[in-house]
Order: structure tokens, then C-alpha cells, then sequence
């Protein structure tokens, strides 16, 4: 027997051994750990034991998005949350808008601990019931339906769990003893099948273009059999799967979408009823095993004469230490401690308990790190001028890779073509978008339903990591860009923006601010609106789902060729016209509050665009004085679900306009329309209030001071909930742009009242977003910080990729109580996706810490 022969030997008998192991750990009642490695139903609705957690729909499906990939059946594997989905499915690589199960009932049995879920798919009057238990070292899911699986699901209704690839890239996987590898690449085989036999995606949208084939295609199993092991080779991702009957299959979504996940799925037996599908899963856990602790400081640094708080997050199991260390790194290498720090305990949050260590007495300029116990952070400097460049690379990058009708080049890189030179069409009426985009019976404009409107491919950015024009974000964008202008005066100059070319190069000085041609740039799309339609519509946002999905080149997802509907689909005519409907559409309901907010927005870029482009200044006052006259007319006597919102837009709007024109008529109505406002809620407008203290009589400021000091309390109590001191969202979106927006409020109170809000009600802020936070100590600003954000949903979130200078939403809290924040998965949007309001606002909020320590 030659050597190749008896490695393969041996390769075959190990494998045999860990399947047969974990066979046996599956059966009922298999014991394999002396230790107590129990399952226990917690207090708060999950199954638990060291190393594994087991949530059972803990969340639910919003509807709105479908699949966004955080509801379901949870393993959260040594800390990471590894599974998702877990249900009656009907495909075998479900996408985000393909149909979800409602969550009729939720049942957890303490006795027993058991948890039960009643799922519904209403459109085919389908029930079933899924029961999930623990069962010796593992846990068990069944599938009961009362009724059998209809007729036109047969074959593709089945129980599915999902597993998150990027913990299994290069790891190993057993079917029935035979190996196979969970690929970096997608590369498993897919069929075509008949486009009637799909099942019916959102409002009968499809996510594939067939260009008229009628067809679609849909990946195949890797592998199938009735014992599945993952990662045998690695104890942290260990997990076996018996089916009790029936077979597994074992697919990769990511064959359909690259944002698909790796699928254990097995199909529902046809005209059965009771118990017709149920798993052993046994996911392996390291005896005695305690999650590293997670030290939360600047990835950017600090300043030498700030307040220099380390956040420590612990393992509930895990007892603190006593003491945390600064070491410094000097010129030679040499590490030498500077100072041991006294761990104080703060207490539990969310699942996790928290010290923190002060290593304020340090001020020395030099390069440090934080050792506690034996986890160490990387370096970071202490020095005067640590947050000098950390906004660079938002406005150098970012913005410039998100500007919507220009070609960005980069050195020698395209990031993209001028995209959407064919904008835009007017959507249709009656009509719910996949997007959250809706129209009503008329359009409320001159135009009818897919005709072409004029005027508007001229400025304006990518929202995020779409390439749809997110009007509200717009103008809060372009209203933080001021607000860095007024407040800061940046005259970097790092980029050519050329309007009448459509061309943009990031890197090539020209001459004027950034920042004024940014501001510039989002004006431009609100002006548009405003002469075409006299107020700002809700956007403007690709007609087609495959559109939607697109990656990479923004220039690309349309044909930038004029619809014109005398010509054959793709067919084209004299380089302007295409035959192709794929421009994109026009939403123009009218909504009174996102008007209130473009108004805003004219009316503050009127004020930084004087010296620069003064005609455009003026025109941009003029709309926002005419149209906040118009709107006064028509708002009150708009039903509109967003009316609850409208003081506070009002106000918006009424102090910019104040500020750029001084009259009188503004302040008589911001008065008239602010105290009511605040006695209501002091939080909710305290910065729009405090704007208008350099432009009102000095008994304005002292009516305003009680309101402040309330706001004050609010501070304070953010301080006992949880160890960061700022506003921690527990929403479908993480709230990095809450945080941000709560600090930047404290800079602009810390101005007017600096006996009530200091400097640390600012900084702790950053610090949230440049690595103090839960969950990780990664800087939610990619490429800033020695340690960023860099897998992130940019428009190249398909290569695991970054934009640098993005901002990140951040840290997900997936109810109950588990704080998420994926670095090596993008595709999580709620968690990843960069925004332009937010990455705005964080310009202004590292130009602000700047200010505040410069004084």
C-alpha cells in the first residue's frame, strides 16, 4: 500500500470517528462533559450553557424588508451569532424579499424548557408550528403542521437553518463521512426553472433579470445525506445535524446572492401532518468556556489633556481584575508601563457586565496601549493633535465615491461612471416600492405616471450603499455640512470637482473648500426639485428589484439612455434613447415635513455658498423663502402620516431662515411654534432651539436655560443605563447616527451653556464611535483608527471591501439582549451600511472635538 493510500486511509478513519462521535453526542440523553454543561431556559426566553445560546424568534420579521437576516432560530456560538432563519421556508436560498413567515404565537415552557413558535404564510393559508428543545448535549427542531403542505408548495416548502459563511470560509464540513469544503468562492451548480414556478417574491417583484426568458435560476445542494457535520476541525464552530427523517441538503445561497448564506435545509413530505420534519443539532462547546474580554477605547487616540476612560466588557462568569495597564512603546521598541489603573466596576448590560479603568493622569505625547489581564489593544497615540485628520478621509473619499451624476476616478482607479444622466421618470400612482418608497392616487405633480421629468440628473449623492437620491438625507447631509462650515471653516482642498464636465478626482487640489463644493453638489439635486416640482419630493429610487441589487458601478445600473416607449426593450436610437425602462423613478407624494427639511437645508446653503457661487446662494434662498410660503398654505390641510413630525420640521426651517435673512416674520413664528414643542418633549428640538440664541433678544436664551437643564437630566440618566453614557438604540438600525447626533447637540449646548454641558458630554460620543462601545473596539469610520471598519455595505461590499472615511451604523442589539456587530460579514445592513447624513455629521463631530480640546 503506497503513502497516499494510507493518508487517505487514515483521513477516512478520523473522519468516521468524529462523525460516529457526534452521532453518539446526538442521541437523547448523550452525556459528554462532567462538568455542568446543562441547558437552561433563562430568565429571558432562551436556551443557554457555556459557549452556546439557542434564541427561538426572540425577533420578529418587520414585513417592510422581508429577510433581513435577524429573525429566526439563533446560535450564538462562542459569542457570535452564527445561524439565522430556522423555519418553514420557501426556497432553498431564501433572499431578502422573498416571503417570510409571520410570527403568529410565541410559547416558552419553563418546565420544560421548551419554546415554541407559530409561523404563517398568509398568502397560501399556511401554518406550522416549530418546537425547539433540549435534547442530551444538543437540541432538537421539529416542524408539526395540522394541515399538509399545499399543493403548490410541495417540493419547495422545507425547514431551513442558515449558517454564516464567513465563519466557515476555509473550514471543513462531513456528509455521511464524505468531506467537502466550505469555499471562500461561490462555485456550487445552480439549475434554470420555468419563471412560473417560483414562488411569488415582494408585490411580484423578482430580484432576477432574465431579459425576457421567463426563467430563473436556483442553486443546487453541495451535498446531501442524513448527518451533516460543520468544522469538525475547529471546536469554537463544531455543530452536527441529524435529520431524523428524510435528508439534508446542504446549500450555498451565495450561488443566488452574494449576500446568501450557507443553507441546512431539509423539504416537508408531501400530504403529511403531525411531526413532519425534525433535526438533532449539537453544536460542540469548549468545556469551561468565557468569552475574551473586549477592551473599548479611541482607535484614534486621545488628547493629552482629556478624560482617557477605557470601557472593559466582561463575561458574566468571567470575576474582574483588579488592575489595568498603559504601557508606552518608545522610539526604540522598548514597552515600559506608565501607569496601573484600578478596574472599577460599573455592572451589567444587556449580557455582558462592564468595568472601566481611568488612564486620564497620562499626558505625555507618545504612542500607548491597554494591557488587562492577557488581552492587549493596539497602539494609539497620545498627542495634541489626534483628531486634527480623523474627517479627512470622509471628505477627501467618501463623499467624493458618493457623488450621483459625475465620474469619480482615484488615481487609477474608477470608483464610477456619471450615472443616471437619464433621471428621472415619474413613478407610477397606487404603488408600494420594495424600498419604503410609496405613491398615492395622483402624483401631485404636472406629470403623468412614467413620464419623463426634466431638470433633475444634476447633483445629489448615493444614500448609502444603493444608489437611490434619499431626499431627507440629503438635506440633513447638507445642513451638517454647513454646520462644519459656519462652526470650523475648513478650507481643505483635496479634491477637483468639475460640474460642467461631470467629472470628479479625489486627490487633485482645484483650488476651492471641499466642503463648499459638497454643499454645492447636495444643493444642487434640492434645487432641482424645487424648480421642477416647487418643493422636495421623497426621492428618487431605481423602478426594477434586480435594478435595486445591483453592485459596483453605479454608472452601470441604468443605460443612461432617455425611455422611450416606441422602441423594443434594449433597442437604442440616436445615443439618447433607449427602448430599455430602466431609468429610475420619481416619488413626489407630498409630505409637508421632509419639505420643511429641504427648505432648511436652501435656506442654510444660501448662507455658505455666498462668496463661492453667489448666484446659486440666491437662487437657493429664493426657493426656500417661496416654497416655505407655499407650504404654510397647503401643510394643514395635508393628512399625512408623518404630521406628528411637522412642528419640529417647521422649526428647522423657520431658524435657518432666520438666520440667513434676520425678519421678523420668521422669529414671530418660531416663537410662536417652539414652546409648545418643548414643553411637550425638552430633548426633542434642544439644538434647533439653541441655534437661534445669537439671533433672538437675550431673554430668549434665559427662557431657554430650564429646558437645558432638563435635557440635562437626560445625560445623566444615559449615564446609569448603560457604561458609555450615550444613546444606545435598540432598533432594526444600529444608532451610531443617534450618538453622533447626541454629541453633536452637547457641542453646540457646551457653546451657549458651559456651565450645564462639558466638554466629556461631547467626546464621549466619539470615543462610542471610534471604538468604545459594546460588542467590539473596532472604529466604525473605515480607515480611521488603528483599527477600522473594513468589510462594510459600501457599493463594493461584494469584493468584502470598504469605502474609506464610510461611517458604519454599528452596534445591532438583537433582542433580548445580544450586542452585534459583524466585522467580516458587509452584507448585515442594519449593522454595516454607511449612510450620507451620518458620515456628514461625523465631519462636523471630529471637527468639534478638535475645537474643544484646542481651547
Amino acid at each position: 500500500m503506497n503513502k497516499h493510500h494510507c493518508g487517505a486511509t487514515r483521513a477516512r478513519v478520523i473522519a468516521r470517528a468524529a462523525l460516529a462521535l457526534s452521532i453518539a453526542l446526538l442521541l437523547p440523553g448523550g452525556r459528554a462533559l462532567a462538568q455542568d454543561d446543562s441547558w437552561k431556559l433563562n430568565e429571558r426566553g432562551y436556551l443557554e450553557k457555556p459557549g452556546v445560546n439557542v434564541l427561538v424568534f426572540s425577533s420578529e420579521y418587520n414585513g417592510m424588508f422581508f429577510d433581513e437576516k435577524w429573525s429566526g432560530i439563533y446560535l450564538i456560538h462562542h459569542g457570535v451569532r452564527t445561524t439565522t432563519g430556522g423555519a418553514v421556508r420557501l426556497s432553498p436560498a431564501p433572499e431578502q424579499w422573498d416571503q417570510i413567515p409571520k410570527l403568529v404565537d410565541r410559547k416558552v415552557d419553563k418546565e420544560h424548557a421548551t419554546i415554541e413558535v407559530v409561523l404563517r404564510y398568509e398568502a397560501f393559508d399556511f401554518d406550522s408550528r416549530v418546537v425547539v428543545k433540549p435534547d442530551g448535549q444538543g437540541f432538537s427542531m421539529a416542524v408539526y403542521l395540522d394541515k399538509p403542505v399545499p399543493p403548490q408548495l410541495e417540493g419547495r416548502a422545507g425547514l431551513n437553518l442558515e449558517f454564516l459563511p464567513s465563519q466557515y470560509f476555509g473550514r471543513t464540513y462531513l456528509m455521511d463521512g464524505k468531506p467537502g469544503l466550505f469555499a471562500r468562492y461561490p462555485s456550487g451548480p445552480t439549475s434554470v426553472k420555468p419563471a412560473d414556478t417560483k414562488v411569488r417574491q415582494f408585490e411580484g417583484y423578482t430580484t432576477f433579470e432574465d431579459r425576457g426568458r421567463k426563467e430563473y435560476v436556483e442553486p443546487d445542494p453541495v451535498a446531501t445525506g442524513k448527518t451533516l457535520v460543520l468544522a469538525p476541525e475547529d471546536p469554537e464552530r463544531h455543530v452536527t445535524i441529524r435529520a431524523a427523517a428524510g435528508e439534508l441538503q446542504l446549500i450555498d445561497g451565495r450561488n443566488l446572492a452574494q449576500n446568501g448564506w450557507f443553507v441546512v435545509r431539509s423539504i416537508l413530505p408531501a400530504k403529511a401532518t403531525g411531526k413532519v420534519a425534525e433535526w438533532f443539532v449539537l453544536p460542540h462547546a469548549i468545556p469551561g468556556w468565557k468569552r475574551a474580554p473586549v477592551i473599548g477605547f479611541s482607535q484614534a487616540g486621545y488628547h493629552p489633556a482629556q478624560k482617557k476612560v477605557a470601557v472593559i466588557e466582561l463575561d458574566p462568569r468571567d470575576p474582574p481584575l483588579e488592575t489595568a495597564t498603559l504601557f508606552e512603546v518608545t522610539s526604540d521598541g522598548t514597552v515600559v508601563e506608565r501607569l496601573k489603573a484600578r478596574v472599577q466596576p460599573w455592572g451589567p448590560y444587556l449580557r455582558y457586565s462592564y468595568v472601566t479603568a481611568d488612564f486620564s493622569a497620562v499626558d505625555q505625547t507618545g504612542l500607548y496601549f491597554i494591557q488587562y489581564g492577557s488581552q492587549k489593544t493596539g497602539v494609539f497615540p497620545i498627542g495634541p493633535r489626534v483628531y486634527d485628520d480623523i474627517w479627512h478621509l470622509t471628505q477627501d473619499v467618501w463623499l467624493p465615491v458618493q457623488m450621483d451624476h459625475m465620474k469619480v476616478n482615484e488615481a487609477y482607479r474608477v470608483w464610477h461612471g456619471a450615472a443616471h444622466l437619464d433621471d428621472a421618470r415619474q413613478a407610477p400612482v397606487n404603488f408600494q416600492h420594495f424600498d419604503n418608497y410609496r405613491m398615492g392616487p395622483t402624483t401631485e405633480t404636472r406629470f403623468e405616471p412614467g413620464e419623463r421629468i426634466p431638470g433633475l440628473a444634476v447633483g445629489g449623492w448615493f444614500d448609502a450603499g444603493d444608489f437611490d437620491i434619499e431626499t431627507a438625507h440629503h438635506a440633513t447631509a447638507v445642513l451638517h455640512l454647513v454646520d462644519a462650515w459656519e462652526a470650523f471653516r475648513p478650507l481643505r482642498d483635496e479634491t477637483l470637482v468639475d460640474q460642467a464636465a461631470r467629472f470628479v478626482d479625489i486627490h487633485h487640489p482645484d483650488g476651492k473648500p471641499d466642503i463648499l463644493q459638497q454643499i454645492e453638489h447636495g444643493a444642487l439635486m434640492l434645487a432641482a426639485q424645487h424648480r421642477v416640482f416647487g418643493r422636495g419630493i421623497r426621492g428618487i429610487t431605481d423602478p426594477l428589484l434586480y435594478q435595486y441589487t445591483h453592485l459596483g458601478d453605479g454608472s452601470t445600473q441604468t443605460d443612461n439612455l432617455a425611455y422611450d416607449p416606441t422602441l423594443k426593450p434594449y433597442e437604442t436610437a440616436d445615443g439618447t434613447r433607449s427602448g430599455t425602462p430602466d431609468d429610475r423613478w420619481a416619488f413626489t407624494a407630498r409630505m409637508p415635513a421632509l419639505n420643511y427639511s429641504t427648505i432648511a437645508a436652501l435656506a442654510a446653503a444660501s448662507r455658505a455658498l455666498r462668496g463661492y457661487n453667489d448666484a446659486f446662494a440666491e437662487e437657493c434662498l429664493a426657493l426656500a423663502r417661496k416654497s416655505y410660503a407655499d407650504e404654510r398654505q397647503v401643510s394643514g390641510t395635508v393628512a399625512s402620516p408623518e404630521a406628528r413630525f411637522l412642528p419640529g420640521a417647521e422649526l428647522s426651517a423657520l431658524v435657518q431662515l432666520l438666520i440667513s435673512t434676520g425678519e421678523k416674520q420668521y422669529a414671530d413664528r418660531f416663537d410662536e411654534v417652539l414652546w409648545p414643542v418643548l414643553d411637550k418633549a425638552p430633548g426633542f428640538l434642544i439644538l434647533t432651539a439653541v441655534r437661534a440664541i445669537p439671533h433672538l433678544d437675550a431673554a430668549y436664551k434665559a427662557r431657554l436655560r430650564p429646558y437645558v437643564l432638563k435635557y440635562r437630566e437626560s445625560i445623566d440618566q444615559l449615564e446609569k443605563e448603560n457604561p458609555y453614557g450615550v444613546p444606545i438604540s435598540t432598533g432594526g438600525w444600529a444608532g451610531n447616527g443617534g450618538v453622533m447626533g447626541f454629541a453633536a447637540t452637547n457641542y453646540h449646548l457646551h457653546q451657549a451653556f458651559p456651565d450645564v454641558i462639558g466638554p466629556e458630554d461631547v467626546l464621549r460620543g466619539l470615543h462610542y464611535i471610534l471604538g468604545r462601545h459594546p460588542s467590539s473596539n473596532v472604529s466604525f469610520v473605515s480607515g480611521v483608527g488603528g483599527r477600522s471598519k473594513t468589510t462594510a455595505y459600501g457599493s463594493n461590499r461584494a469584493d468584502f471591501s470598504f469605502i474609506a472615511g464610510g461611517v458604519v451604523p454599528g452596534v445591532l442589539i438583537l433582542k433580548p439582549d445580544f450586542p452585534e456587530h459583524m466585522e467580516d460579514w458587509p452584507f448585515l445592513w442594519g449593522e454595516n451600511e454607511y449612510v450620507v447624513d451620518t458620515c456628514a455629521q461625523y465631519i462636523f463631530l471630529a471637527q468639534a472635538a478638535r475645537d474643544l480640546l484646542a481651547k
